[in-house]
């Protein structure tokens, strides 16, 4: 019984002083998605803010507005999703694979 709290106490420990610095990663972490094969490219934080929208004008100069529109929220969904793959990624190296309930959020 004593090993298991043991080993929680040792993960509680390792949370405490890595999870600034991933904290901190996943907020200078960029993750970009492309929608519409490349008209429209989304990039986002680790911490999903929105830091860049690129049109491809080329392109754009046959799409309407309401595709327009799809587009991008179809690219900053994709890249948010690469986001939040990579921080549950990072979350599970952290704590060994164990699962911890609420610890994602303290990403955020």
């Amino acid at each position: 019984m004593f090993g298991k709290i043991g080993k929680m106490m040792h993960l509680v420990g390792e949370l405490k002083t890595r999870l600034p610095e991933m904290q901190k990663e996943l907020d200078e972490a960029r993750f970009t998605a492309p929608a519409g094969g490349g008209v429209v490219k989304a990039t986002v934080t680790g911490k999903m803010r929105i830091v860049g929208v690129e049109l491809d004008k080329e392109l754009l100069a046959d799409v309407q507005p309401e595709v327009l529109e799809d587009l991008i929220t179809a690219a900053v969904a994709a890249a948010q999703e690469a986001a939040a793959d990579a921080a549950k990624a990072a979350m599970m190296e952290l704590t060994g694979g164990a699962e911890i309930p609420g610890l994602g959020a303290m990403l955020g």
